[in-house]
């Protein structure tokens, strides 16, 4: 691999391509959660898609509501993607960084120049905000289709439109979280009553109370304890892979899925917090229609919180030895990337075992996790040395973190204690 930058010849990538094959669904993962090189060749390799293999979609580990505005960005121009990243991605979350506003940029130059469209989606459950604008979507359509009926949804989201943000939500009772969980689903089998006469309308507008919902429901466990985070995190990643199977069915678009190698791998590098990841219920969806792609890295730096609960730069040194990275780099002390399904046989072997690996979330110190390299990914793409990515303006408070990846490391320490 000649580099993770994604201006210039892509040419190296072809071997990547024919990896792809035919799959419509791309999951293309991350060794930690603030590193240029992971999003910026996540950005090289999405041109390439774009350009070779007939991808249009760009998915995001972040919510629903946040890949509209963005999608209304790429597409139309509408709005401002510092202002609306400023908006969505606060400094709980990972993606507020330069590389992101550079992807999001370039797929607005290709939409203005291309006839060929690319569109950008969250696959996530909302946050910092509820997803509100959703309600708005779902009411005005009612209004329009069944406007007798408008009271009734007025009256089913009411509570949950009550709430200013999600800090505020989840500082109410459990049962009042449940209920307003229940009567927002029951909004979404209210509406699926009222198709009216546009069906991709209305196939819209039930994935956003789809959303709604799912956002309601996940914060509807109790994340204080162990057995109620492990059945939150589950359920999330369900959801994601949800939404992103529905993308792709209702629009018929390729899609790069970009999230943590946790969440993309078919197996858990976490079983005791993460049951089940988003990666094995693609592949129950789609079969060998979805293709795994996982990081890891020799040595080098990456954004994090640490105790303060404020981003900054951490570095590591090379990996020790017994460690997946550290085999991975003497092989070959270059970037490069390894189809695992195709592997010679004492490779395989080697790959299938597990090793302690480099799995590094939102916070910082984090426990490396015991990872079997060639049942977690399809294809392994190794970096030398990485560096931090260049974090923009950061907003939000310090208080209750936010669903994503910053909420599951805040839960798993109160359940932990708890």
């Amino acid at each position: 691999m000649r580099s993770t930058e994604p201006d210039g010849d892509v040419g190296d990538l072809e071997p990547l391509g024919r990896m792809v094959g035919d799959a419509p669904v791309l999951g293309l993962g991350e060794a930690t959660h603030g590193s240029r090189e992971f999003f910026t060749m996540k950005h090289r390799v999405f041109r390439y898609l774009v350009k070779e293999k007939g991808f249009t979609t760009f998915a995001l580990e972040t919510g629903w509501s946040a890949g509209l505005r963005l999608n209304d960005y790429v597409l139309h121009g509408k709005g401002d993607p510092r202002e609306i990243m400023r908006e969505e991605f606060p400094k709980q979350t990972p993606w507020n960084t330069r590389e992101y506003l550079d992807l999001v940029e370039w797929m607005r130059t290709h939409n203005a120049r291309s006839g060929n469209k690319v569109r950008f989606m969250g696959d996530d459950i909302n946050y910092p905000t509820l997803g509100e604008e959703l309600v708005d979507r779902v009411t005005a359509y009612i209004e329009r289709n069944a406007p007798t009926k408008l009271p009734a949804f007025d009256t089913l989201y009411k509570k949950f439109q009550a709430f200013s943000d999600m800090n505020a939500y989840l500082r109410q009772p459990l049962f009042q979280r449940r209920a307003i969980a229940g009567r927002v689903r029951q909004a979404l089998e209210l509406l699926q009553r009222y198709p009216g006469s546009d069906p991709e309308e209305f196939a819209s507008t039930v994935q956003h109370a789809r959303s709604i919902a799912q956002t309601a429901t996940w914060l509807s466990y109790d994340l204080e304890t162990t057995d109620g985070l492990k059945r939150a995190l589950r359920y999330r990643d369900e959801a994601m892979a949800d939404n992103t199977v529905w993308w792709h069915r209702q629009t018929g678009h390729k899609i790069l899925l970009s999230a943590h190698n946790g969440h993309v791998a078919y197996q858990s590098d976490r079983p005791e917090w993460y049951p089940k990841t988003q990666g094995a219920f693609l592949r129950e969806r789609l079969g060998t229609r979805y293709v795994s792609a996982g990081f890891t890295f020799n040595e080098g730096s990456f954004n994090a919180m640490g105790a303060d609960r404020d981003w900054k730069p951490f570095t590591v040194g090379p990996a020790k030895a017994g460690n997946n990275e550290h085999t991975l780099h003497r092989v070959r002390p270059q970037d490069y990337f390894l189809d695992m399904r195709t592997a010679p046989a004492p490779a395989r072997a080697w790959l299938d075992q597990a090793r302690p690996t480099r799995s590094i979330g939102t916070d910082y110190p984090d426990p490396e996790n015991m990872v079997t390299l060639g049942r977690s990914y399809d294809v392994l793409i190794h970096l030398q040395r990485i560096k931090a990515s260049d974090l923009l303006t950061r907003s939000g408070s310090n208080g209750t973190s936010l669903p994503g990846p910053a909420l599951e490391v805040d839960a798993r320490a109160r359940a932990e204690t708890s």
